[in-house]
């Protein structure tokens, strides 16, 4: 057995880690800006989603009937949601128009906060085993240096 298979399963958990430290922060950032109503494009923010890609494995030549064997995850990228902007009636708003309506920003906190522990709990998970796998190296460790 390789070392590359060794560290495999580290690999898909740190991989895991990053990919759900970034949708932390794109949710940390959509629950920022929920109240902006214009931006530096003139419109009001559009909440951002992140979309992941698992990493295969390519198939090896040669050898038939193997399947790709997953890698981890990225990030495959960070777009906007072109859902419709809510519009609210307030004339006082410095940003309402003739009729004295305001589009508003399409974030909605709820589920940002829903997007928010779910990340958190899937970080939570993958650094679980990230140091279940260190545990477990330092016990095969120890046991090879009890056997010299």
């Amino acid at each position: 057995m390789s070392m590359q298979h060794i560290f495999a399963g580290s690999q898909i958990s740190a991989s895991g880690l990053s990919a759900e430290r970034t949708r932390m922060e794109v949710a940390a950032n959509n629950i920022a800006n929920a109240n902006t109503t214009r931006g530096t494009d003139g419109e009001p923010y559009r909440r951002q989603r992140v979309s992941f890609m698992a990493m295969m494995n390519q198939l090896q030549p040669g050898r038939p009937g193997t399947l790709p064997q997953l890698n981890g995850v990225r990030v495959a990228g960070i777009e906007p949601d072109m859902s419709d902007l809510p519009v609210v009636y307030d004339p006082g708003h410095p940003q309402a128009d003739e009729q004295g309506y305001v589009r508003l920003s399409n974030v909605k906190i709820p589920h940002e906060m829903v997007d928010l522990m779910t990340a958190s709990r899937a970080y939570e998970a993958n650094l679980k085993s990230l140091q279940t796998f260190r545990e477990l190296a330092e016990q095969a460790l120890s046991l090879l240096r009890g056997i010299t």
